[in-house]
């Protein structure tokens, strides 16, 4: 029984370094293709804060890297979140932030009884 957690914990290390590998390849590519400033709000950055600047893909695929980077774009960390969250209301599925979504509002009301509870105040 110890085998199979292991050979798990071994399966997700192994899936981890190697999305960590692929991630810092393309990263690193697109850094010195592109000038460092958000494709987006055009925020300018420096070596000392370039870990804010972060790899978008155009298309959504993360498996999609072709050499010349025309699926990457610089985004800030904030437009980058910002337009994940755009593609989620675009393809229907709300996301965690989204307002007016099903199930993601309040459903407690404080004031649904309060006629009822100021009806024997003078």
């Amino acid at each position: 029984m110890n085998k199979t957690p292991q050979r798990l914990d071994q399966v997700v290390a192994a899936a981890r370094r190697n999305a960590e590998l692929r991630d810092q390849g393309y990263r690193e590519r697109a850094l010195k293709i592109y000038p460092w400033i958000c494709g987006r709000c055009t925020r300018e950055f420096t070596r000392t804060n370039l870990q804010q600047l972060t790899v978008h893909h155009r298309d959504h695929n993360h498996d999609n890297n072709p050499l010349d980077g025309s699926n990457w774009e610089l985004l800030c960390v904030y437009c980058h979140d910002n337009e994940h969250s755009r593609h989620l209301e675009q393809s229907g599925r709300p996301s965690e932030r989204s307002e007016g979504a099903p199930g993601t509002g309040a459903t407690f009301n404080p004031f649904a009884d309060l006629k009822s509870l100021l009806k024997g105040k003078p």
